[in-house]
């Protein structure tokens, strides 16, 4: 089964500094129909003005995944972590039994423009942990590049969860499928651009929520970039 909805069914919250668009519920916007997807809780597609961000606050329990798609965006934690989060960029902070962050947009001339994900993990009150790897446009084109696994393979970053993420850039007659286990759900989100997956149309911001399914099929990308979550049911 494959449920799409669309980039407008989302929630929007504008706060003047911050524009963002909720996947599911979160903060002020609630919809007993969109609580998460298998293990995935939070994807915040978000727009930070120049100058400003989020200031320090806390998590717990929470496998945390930035995905920066233009600007960049500054990182400070209460493990001592400082780092700036530039396009292709990924960053995972595992909250553990709590940590203290603040990300914020420096740049005086240009928005922060990423992608908050949380993911909920397989184990509680571990350790804070933090980790960032680049994985270029090149890694990533034509294909589905993993860059978030439970164990770190392929080079991928380490998520203390049942789940998996992949990333892919398909324009024109490039293609990438994936084989499925239909007991798990996968989560397809269309950062930008178009695309057709297992043959429905999707336009930037839409999704594709897929149950019981065996191949995951990407075609007729145009200028797309692409997230799937194989994900815990």
């Amino acid at each position: 089964m494959l449920t799409i909805r669309k980039s407008q069914e989302r929630g929007y919250a504008d706060h003047g500094w911050l524009k963002s668009f909720h996947s599911f519920s979160f903060a002020g916007y609630y919809d007993p129909a969109h609580m998460g997807y298998g293990n995935l809780r939070v994807i915040n597609e978000d727009r930070v003005a120049a100058g400003a961000g989020f200031g320090t606050h806390g998590h717990k329990d929470m496998e945390i995944i930035s995905y920066v798609l233009s600007g960049e965006l500054a990182h400070k934690d209460s493990m001592g972590n400082v780092e700036s989060i530039p396009p292709g960029d990924v960053q995972r902070m595992s909250a553990g039994r709590g940590v203290m962050h603040s990300e914020f947009n420096h740049k005086a001339d240009q928005t922060t423009h990423f992608l908050q994900i949380w993911i909920q993990p397989n184990v509680k009150g571990i350790e804070p942990g933090y980790e960032q790897k680049q994985f270029d446009a090149a890694d990533k084109r034509g294909r589905l590049r993993l860059v978030a696994s439970p164990d770190g393979s392929d080079g991928s970053v380490t998520v203390h969860a049942d789940a998996r993420l992949y990333a892919g850039l398909l324009d024109g007659d490039e293609k990438a499928s994936l084989t499925l286990d239909p007991a798990r759900k996968s989560y397809v989100h269309l950062v930008r651009g178009e695309l057709e997956v297992n043959g429905a149309k999707l336009a930037t911001g839409d999704a594709a929520m897929l149950e019981g399914e065996t191949q995951l099929a990407l075609t007729a990308g145009n200028d797309a970039e692409v997230l799937v979550f194989d994900l815990a049911a």
